[in-house]
């Protein structure tokens, strides 16, 4: 609610670009300053959080939306789904950005399917390439 006299300000004219946390921690090297290595710390820590959220993520859609008729109609399903939570468990682990980008490409195939199911096509972007 704005108050009396206030105006909202105008939505960007798209979502704000925030860097994969995997291409952060390459990009930092091997320094070993202080404020490289709390740097290191935050970037890690926000890589293991968002690998956990695409764990409970996957895990929803799997227990909760997609159903017998999908696995019939998508029979590599459960493979994709498989694979993209132990990529998650694999980011939460290790820094190798070409696991970060393995998880993207499991991701992006099960975000065609979940819409392919509901009869959409829905572009899947990525907020920073």
């Amino acid at each position: 609610m704005a108050l009396a006299g206030s105006t909202t300000p105008p939505l960007p004219a798209s979502p704000p670009k925030p860097s994969f946390p995997w291409k952060k921690i390459a990009a930092l090297g091997d320094a070993q300053d202080a404020a490289t290595i709390n740097t290191r710390t935050r970037f890690i820590t926000i890589k293991e959080q968002q690998a956990e959220v695409v764990k409970k993520e996957l895990d929803i859609l799997w227990h909760d939306y997609f159903k017998p008729e999908h696995l019939e109609k998508y029979p590599n399903l459960h493979d994709t789904f498989w694979k993209a939570a132990k990529l998650a468990s694999k980011n939460k682990t290790e820094q190798d950005p070409a696991n970060g980008e393995a998880l993207m490409g499991a991701v992006e195939e099960i975000h065609k399917i979940f819409w392919a199911t509901k009869n959409r096509d829905i572009a899947f972007y990525r907020a920073n390439p």
